[in-house]
């Protein structure tokens, strides 16, 4: 065996409208079943005035949100990088979501997606 572990890389952009936190939030990402992702570029761009933006994760262990950015101020036409040189580690059915205070905001993630097959959502 090489000691290689495959995986595929994953885009995601969701426009913001929602203005609720936790299950009332927009879904960004979704873990998809037996995988794991290592996600290591979040953004939030903001198209209109300066706004609020948050950010949560899904942990669907124990069905919990917890916040990864909480209402910050995002300048008009501008972007705040969310993740810079950490990572946030996802296993299957966990979520990234988000909600604004208001305007026009678009959340983007990219990263891995690896095959695990012993997880399950």
């Amino acid at each position: 065996m090489s000691g290689v572990v495959a995986f595929t890389s994953v885009f995601e952009s969701t426009s913001i409208t929602s203005t609720t936190t936790g299950a009332g939030a927009d879904v960004v990402y979704t873990v998809p079943a037996n995988h794991d992702a290592e996600i290591t570029f979040l953004v939030c761009t903001n198209g209109g005035a300066t706004n609020k933006i948050s950010v949560l994760v899904y942990h669907a262990d124990h069905t919990e949100y917890h916040y990864v950015l909480r209402d910050h101020n995002v300048a008009g036409n501008d972007s705040y990088s969310v993740i810079t040189s950490d990572r946030i580690f996802l296993h299957a059915g966990d979520k990234i979501v988000a909600y604004k205070g208001s305007g026009t905001f678009d959340v983007s993630i990219s990263g891995k997606q690896y095959y695990n097959p012993v997880r399950n959502l």
